[in-house]
């Protein structure tokens, strides 16, 4: 299993890149999102990556963060949604707006994604719903406000979320810590709170 690649951007072209690490060119399917975080062609990269295998072939995609790595594997246990779709709503949607879709059921949001209908959006809310907001840490109550005596509890349930989308604890703390900053004198629930620190992260 490949798990990311280290090495020089060889070529980039829309859908896809080409890594060249220990002398071998690994074609690399990736999102919209992903392509304009890269850098040009001929600089050095490190990817992450799932290794799709089926009996028939074996792909490369890559992604920049790990949360968007965490999102694509959701989305591919969806019955309908293959890597290809995957990508096509990765492409549509930044990862803090595919999280708030799902875990709001907003179907409409994710049917205007690239290759998603309103059925396979339909399938995507009911089977990922409760998965993505247990991953994320979300919970249908509103945590304490972060003018609060307790909001470093709300910073760390949040920061625990992150954690799990993949990016490091120190990291996730600090964005928190900034966008606590958007919420004084209102009481936001852990889920805004993850969406605005996701926003920093990916700034």
């Amino acid at each position: 299993m490949i798990a990311y690649l280290k090495g020089l951007l060889a070529v980039k072209q829309p859908g896809y890149v080409i890594v060249e690490a220990g002398g071998v060119g690994y074609q690399v399917g990736v999102s919209s999102q992903t392509l304009a975080e890269l850098p040009a062609a001929g600089n050095e990269i490190r990817i992450e990556t799932y290794h799709h295998i089926t009996e028939a072939d074996q792909r490369l995609f890559g992604f920049a963060s790990p949360g968007e790595k965490y999102l694509f594997e959701k989305l591919i246990t969806v019955k309908g949604v293959g890597p290809k779709v995957a990508l096509g709503v990765l492409s549509g949607m930044a990862a803090a707006q595919l999280i708030d879709a799902i875990s709001s059921h907003d179907v409409r949001a994710l049917a205007t994604a690239p290759g998603i209908g309103k059925k396979t959006a339909e399938r995507i809310v009911l089977e990922l719903a409760d998965k993505i907001g247990d991953s994320a840490g979300t919970e249908a109550g509103s945590a304490d406000g972060v003018s609060g005596g307790r909001a470093p509890a709300a910073i760390s349930e949040a920061a625990s979320a992150l954690e799990a989308l993949g990016y490091k604890r120190a990291a996730a703390e600090k964005a928190l810590q900034q966008a606590a900053q958007e919420f004084k004198g209102k009481k936001p629930d852990v889920q805004d709170l993850i969406k605005a620190g996701l926003r920093y992260l990916s700034s």
